[in-house]
Protein backbone atom coordinates (compact mmCIF):
# COMPACT_ATOMS: atom_id res chain seq x y z
CA UNK A 1 0.00 0.00 0.00
CA UNK A 2 1.58 3.43 -0.58
CA UNK A 3 1.87 6.37 1.22
CA UNK A 4 -0.33 9.48 0.43
CA UNK A 5 1.53 13.00 2.05
CA UNK A 6 0.82 14.26 4.87
CA UNK A 7 -0.61 17.94 5.32
CA UNK A 8 0.45 17.94 8.84
CA UNK A 9 3.62 16.54 8.95
CA UNK A 10 5.70 19.30 7.35
CA UNK A 11 3.81 21.73 9.82
CA UNK A 12 4.32 20.53 13.04
CA UNK A 13 7.60 19.37 12.25
CA UNK A 14 8.71 23.32 11.25
CA UNK A 15 7.13 23.91 14.37
CA UNK A 16 9.24 21.06 16.49
CA UNK A 17 12.39 22.66 14.62
CA UNK A 18 12.34 26.13 15.17
CA UNK A 19 10.90 25.89 18.71
CA UNK A 20 7.60 27.86 17.97
CA UNK A 21 5.38 28.36 20.75
CA UNK A 22 2.03 26.73 20.41
CA UNK A 23 -1.34 26.25 21.70
CA UNK A 24 -3.29 23.47 21.02
CA UNK A 25 -6.69 23.48 21.77
CA UNK A 26 -8.74 20.11 22.36
CA UNK A 27 -11.62 18.82 21.48
CA UNK A 28 -13.50 19.07 24.65
CA UNK A 29 -12.47 23.11 24.81
CA UNK A 30 -9.59 22.95 27.13
CA UNK A 31 -6.06 24.87 25.68
CA UNK A 32 -2.46 23.24 26.25
CA UNK A 33 0.64 25.47 25.69
CA UNK A 34 4.40 24.81 25.23
CA UNK A 35 6.70 23.70 22.26
CA UNK A 36 6.17 20.64 20.13
CA UNK A 37 9.10 17.93 21.27
CA UNK A 38 8.08 15.14 18.97
CA UNK A 39 5.05 13.74 17.28
CA UNK A 40 4.36 10.52 15.55
CA UNK A 41 1.16 9.18 13.54
CA UNK A 42 -0.85 9.09 16.67
CA UNK A 43 0.25 11.69 18.92
CA UNK A 44 2.26 14.97 19.99
CA UNK A 45 4.98 15.18 23.03
CA UNK A 46 4.06 19.02 24.12
CA UNK A 47 6.85 20.27 26.75
CA UNK A 48 6.12 23.06 29.02
CA UNK A 49 6.90 22.75 32.41
CA UNK A 50 6.62 18.78 31.34
CA UNK A 51 6.19 17.18 28.90
CA UNK A 52 2.68 15.81 28.00
CA UNK A 53 2.06 13.51 25.74
CA UNK A 54 -1.21 14.30 23.80
CA UNK A 55 -3.55 12.21 21.00
CA UNK A 56 -3.92 13.79 17.95
CA UNK A 57 -7.60 12.66 18.09
CA UNK A 58 -8.16 14.94 20.76
CA UNK A 59 -7.09 17.78 18.96
CA UNK A 60 -9.48 20.04 17.41
CA UNK A 61 -6.65 23.51 16.54
CA UNK A 62 -3.08 24.03 16.69
CA UNK A 63 -1.95 27.53 16.63
CA UNK A 64 2.29 28.57 16.23
CA UNK A 65 2.81 31.80 18.63
CA UNK A 66 4.66 33.29 15.04
CA UNK A 67 4.22 33.19 11.31
CA UNK A 68 5.70 29.53 9.83
CA UNK A 69 6.97 28.96 6.33
CA UNK A 70 6.68 25.43 5.17
CA UNK A 71 8.14 23.70 2.68
CA UNK A 72 5.69 21.09 1.21
CA UNK A 73 7.74 18.34 -0.69
CA UNK A 74 5.86 15.25 -2.56
CA UNK A 75 2.55 16.89 -2.14
CA UNK A 76 -0.16 17.87 -4.73
CA UNK A 77 -3.53 19.58 -3.60
CA UNK A 78 -5.23 17.72 -7.02
CA UNK A 79 -4.69 14.33 -5.28
CA UNK A 80 -7.65 12.44 -5.13
CA UNK A 81 -7.90 9.17 -2.99
CA UNK A 82 -10.95 8.12 -4.88
CA UNK A 83 -8.90 7.81 -8.16
CA UNK A 84 -5.89 6.46 -6.37
CA UNK A 85 -4.40 3.13 -7.55
CA UNK A 86 -2.45 1.16 -4.93
CA UNK A 87 -0.35 -0.66 -7.43
CA UNK A 88 1.09 2.64 -8.89
CA UNK A 89 3.42 5.10 -7.49
CA UNK A 90 1.76 8.31 -5.77
CA UNK A 91 1.73 11.29 -8.60
CA UNK A 92 2.71 14.24 -6.26
CA UNK A 93 4.91 17.26 -7.78
CA UNK A 94 8.39 17.79 -6.49
CA UNK A 95 8.91 20.38 -4.52
CA UNK A 96 5.86 23.03 -4.09
CA UNK A 97 6.89 25.65 -1.70
CA UNK A 98 3.51 26.91 0.54
CA UNK A 99 3.71 29.42 3.07
CA UNK A 100 1.40 29.21 6.12
CA UNK A 101 0.75 32.98 6.72
CA UNK A 102 -2.31 33.96 8.86
CA UNK A 103 -3.54 37.13 11.01
CA UNK A 104 -2.14 36.79 14.38
CA UNK A 105 -4.35 39.90 15.87
CA UNK A 106 -7.41 37.85 14.96
CA UNK A 107 -6.02 34.82 16.80
CA UNK A 108 -4.98 36.58 19.94
CA UNK A 109 -8.34 37.79 19.83
CA UNK A 110 -9.89 34.99 19.31
CA UNK A 111 -7.41 34.19 22.82
CA UNK A 112 -8.62 36.47 24.78
CA UNK A 113 -11.73 36.05 23.93
CA UNK A 114 -11.74 32.27 25.10
CA UNK A 115 -9.85 33.51 28.23
CA UNK A 116 -12.37 35.87 29.43
CA UNK A 117 -15.23 33.30 29.18
CA UNK A 118 -12.77 30.84 31.17
CA UNK A 119 -12.57 33.29 33.79
CA UNK A 120 -16.26 33.83 33.84
CA UNK A 121 -16.98 30.07 34.41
Amino acid sequence: MSRIASLQDPFLNALRKEKISVSIYLVNGIKLQGVIEAFDQFSIVLRNSVNQMVYKHAISTVVPAKAVRLVYSNYNPNHSQQNHNSDQEDDFESMDETSFEESYDDVNNADDHYNQQSAQQ
